[in-house]
């Protein structure tokens, strides 16, 4: 791919996935308020590259790009982060993010579902890690089955585009094509296509990391709780 095909490609990305993002009116989730989409991060396993060699392996000990994916409920990908190594966590991929910045100067009325791979934030709701009986428990089932969009949707993208499950190409040319993929898995429903069988994720949550307390995101976690699943 070259340069001029590569940046394209970008801007094709960007205006396709801020006009999803940016829509007036979002297709929510059903049973769980105000959520304008579910995130993860999916690792895309490449060639041990001839720099920085160690920067991307991964908790697997593989090679890989770490991509953050964030969906809404019809699989679309409302935003893509290709650009960071495997051994980055998903969380830092998060807060470093334009869109991190984004909902913290509140230009999204409303906020994502992560796994406890990410600190819980008032843009960024993650279950309880020891729920209690009630509410709490109820807000984490309700959170583990909506979030579970992002996790088929990344599935779907590696079911259709089977170079995802390993590219042979430096970093570089890997993250243009998984930005060029996310780009043709977002056209394929516009243009009627039925979505294969998605593949199966790549196991547990990221290694839990202890993040500073953040009292505004766990108060409206426990609001959530108390009034929608009480």
């Amino acid at each position: 791919m070259t340069s001029s095909i590569a940046q394209l490609t970008k801007v094709v990305a960007f205006q396709i996935i801020r006009g999803v993002f940016q829509k007036a009116g979002y297709v929510t989730y059903p049973g769980f308020p105000n959520v304008i989409g579910c995130i993860d991060g999916t690792h895309i396993p490449i060639k041990a590259p001839s720099m920085n060699e160690g920067d991307y392996v991964n908790r697997k000990s593989i090679h890989s790009i770490n991509v953050q994916v964030i969906c809404e409920a019809t699989h679309i990908i409302t935003n893509v982060e290709a650009k960071w190594p495997g051994s980055v966590h998903d969380a830092r991929i998060f807060r470093e993010s334009s869109l991190c910045q984004t909902f913290q100067q509140g230009q999204y009325n409303g906020y994502l579902l992560g796994d406890r791979g990410y600190p819980c934030l008032p843009c960024l709701m993650t279950p309880y890690p020891e729920p209690d009986p009630g509410p709490q428990t109820r807000f984490n089932l309700a959170h583990s089955r909506t979030r579970a969009k992002v996790e088929m949707t990344i599935g779907i993208l590696k079911s259709r585009f089977h170079c995802l499950r390993g590219l042979r190409v430096s970093p570089e040319r890997a993250c243009d094509i998984i930005v060029a993929c996310v780009v043709l898995h977002n056209i394929a429903p516009i243009r009627g296509e039925s979505h294969p069988p998605c593949i199966e994720e790549d196991g547990p949550e990221e290694p839990l990391q202890i993040f500073p307390y953040n009292r505004d995101g766990r108060l409206l976690r426990d609001r959530i709780s108390q009034n929608y699943f009480y």
